[in-house]
């Protein structure tokens, strides 16, 4: 009992590290977290950042999958599992006429499961919502006016925290829900300077969104056995529309340079504006194939319908709905093997492609990519490290747009440690 509360306390302890790490030190420094609530996560993390991110199927015993909350009751019922992890982004911005690379590393998320009884597990957990970080300058010349340069430079960190429960209903149907509490800060910046007078004017509009509140995931998974240890899973999750307090604050001003004063006249000031941003609904469906100890195949369709959300009020033009199609694989060859330990590394390999839920210029943001990973079995221990590779490409130059070619190198750790049995000594 004592272990067992150790382990809990401590668990806790990583839970209120994280959150504060969260809130403050997550980053980007992508051009498309200009729109919207900026770039959004996606909704799998752990082993399955090697397998394209394909999950909403998935159960394991040993592993956490918070994509759908119903696999909670696939974990052993006598382990506690711990999972958190990091992640680098790598990346390359092509415009029609220059490119330049940005890198930027993470924390990414952590998570740990418990069982509750033989039936049901319990997971908590913390993992970034969506990231704002860029800084664009534009120069400009306009007739009578000269060159003008406007700055645009955002920053700032939607969290997620959750807790959530699985539950087997029966030896086919699995039910789940996970609670979560999305909280944040999101700053954006913008200027306008007359490069050759220095007697006009410069503007300024500083604004801040502080958004918080709850809700729900809803997941379910389906097994149906077939032959020699083999299964075929179908799941399926659900997060309704649903309105977060929102703070809106926004200071408009003008710059004028006297001699070595510069004089501030306020346009526009809001104080915390208390309002709602309205998410939007979101619902997916998987399927997974599995051969125990060998071999998993899962495939995901993901759709939100970030078309209805409305921030303070009012649909945004940049935002259309958002699909996601993923496809993963893992493969074990000889999982229980004694002699060869590259026998029990699970190799994996995936791919995905995402119609965003932005939309700039009339053009909605795609992405495709393919990745790879394996999970490294940790000797004497049911605990794994999971390494994964992803390459891909977002955008497109044509229409004066952006496009962006990525490598995200990804760490997660995967701590099991069996609870709940005492041991004997002869």
């Amino acid at each position: 009992m004592l272990k067992r509360l150790n382990g809990i306390f401590i668990s806790g302890l990583f839970v209120l590290i994280g959150l504060t790490s969260f809130a403050q030190n997550n980053n980007t420094s992508s051009p498309f977290s200009r729109f919207g609530l900026g770039d959004l996560h996606s909704y799998s993390y752990g082993r399955f950042a090697g397998m394209g991110g394909a999950s909403l199927g998935s159960r394991h015993q040993l592993q956490i999958n918070t994509a759908n909350p119903a696999s909670y009751a696939a974990v052993d019922s006598m382990s506690f599992i711990f999972e958190f992890g990091a992640d680098g982004r790598f990346s390359e911005y092509k415009s029609a006429n220059s490119k330049y690379t940005t890198n930027d590393v993470n924390f990414r998320y952590f998570s740990f499961s418990f069982p509750i009884t033989r039936w049901a597990a319990a997971t908590m957990g913390i993992t970034p919502f969506a990231d704002k970080g860029y800084e664009i300058s534009v120069v400009e010349e306009l007739p009578g006016v000269g060159r003008v340069q406007s700055d645009y430079f955002g920053t700032g960190t939607i969290s997620k925290a959750y807790i959530g429960a699985g539950f087997n209903i029966n030896e086919s149907l699995s039910v789940g829900a996970n609670v979560y509490y999305l909280f944040g800060t999101l700053d954006q910046n913008n200027s306008i300077r007359f490069l050759d007078d220095a007697s006009q004017y410069t503007f300024q509009e500083v604004e801040r969104t502080r958004l918080r509140d709850f809700a729900y995931l809803l997941g379910m998974q389906y097994n149906i056995p077939l032959q020699n240890d083999k299964h075929l899973t179908l799941g399926a999750t659900f997060e309704k529309k649903s309105d977060f307090t929102a703070f809106h604050s926004l200071n408009q001003q003008k710059l004028l340079r006297l001699g070595s004063n510069t004089i501030a006249d306020s346009i526009s000031v809001i104080v915390d504006d208390k309002s709602a941003i309205q998410l939007p609904t979101s619902f997916g469906f998987g399927v997974t194939y599995t051969q125990l100890h060998k071999l998993e195949v899962n495939a995901d369709f993901y759709h939100s319908k970030w078309s209805d959300a409305k921030f303070f009020g009012s649909t945004i033009p940049e935002l259309t709905d958002q699909t996601r199609l993923s496809l993963g694989a893992e493969y074990i060859p000889e999982g229980s093997s004694i002699r060869s330990y590259f026998k029990r590394i699970r190799y994996r390999a995936g791919i995905h492609t995402d119609k965003s839920y932005l939309k700039i210029n009339n053009q909605q943001l795609n992405e495709t990519g393919m990745s790879f990973g394996v999970g490294l079995p940790v000797t004497r221990s049911k605990s794994t490290i999971n390494l994964a590779v992803e390459f891909g490409r977002r955008g497109t130059v044509k229409d004066n747009l952006i496009r962006e070619n990525y490598t995200k190198i990804s760490l997660y750790l995967n701590l099991a440690d069996r609870w709940f049995m005492q041991q004997k000594f002869d």
